[in-house]
């Protein structure tokens, strides 16, 4: 008999989502975003991200690739292919957009998003996902809250802390 040998690739992983400034934007905060001047009497439109997404702590199998998805609405965790979960607290994005009461905005989330470890190693963001309604609106204060989600990929069983940037830009309609 020959004994099976399984082996586990461990990964830690580090998201920082961020708001995309415009062009020439001062960055006061690298969590928040302003539009700048208000025009013609409009409140500035911002963006604060308060909680980055975390996917806690994930091993690849022998089995080569693999994903792991965050819900944007409970914030819980599945995996799939050679990702299996080791515990820990997953936590789904959230953000905070204020602005002129009332106003509808356009939230636009990336499509995906290379993160690497400090080895140069990637793994993709990727199906980003929020709790948003289609044609979002602040409330009669200004302001809107909001969580978000997404799916990790890893291939070929490449370990590591992975880090990464997550633009994500807001506008009135």
């Amino acid at each position: 008999k020959h004994a099976m040998r399984r082996t586990a690739t461990l990964f830690g992983l580090s998201l920082l989502a961020v708001a995309a400034p415009p062009l020439g934007a001062q960055e006061a905060c690298r969590l928040c975003y302003s539009s700048g001047p208000a025009r013609d009497g409009e409140h500035p439109l911002t963006l604060e991200i308060f909680t980055d997404l975390a996917f806690s702590r994930l091993a690849l199998t022998g089995a080569g690739d693999g994903a792991a998805e965050i819900d944007p609405q409970s914030g819980s965790k599945r995996t799939s292919g050679g990702m299996i979960d080791l515990g820990g607290m997953t936590v789904q994005g959230r953000g905070r957009i204020t602005g002129e009461p009332g106003r509808q905005v356009r939230i636009d989330l990336p499509g995906s998003v290379t993160m690497t470890t400090p080895d140069g190693d990637p793994a993709q963001l990727l199906d980003f996902r929020s709790d948003l309604p289609d044609f979002p609106r602040l409330d009669g204060a200004g302001t809107l809250e909001f969580t978000f989600g997404a799916r990790l990929e890893v291939r070929g069983r490449r370990g590591g802390n992975y880090r990464g940037r997550i633009p994500i830009t807001v506008d009135y309609n």
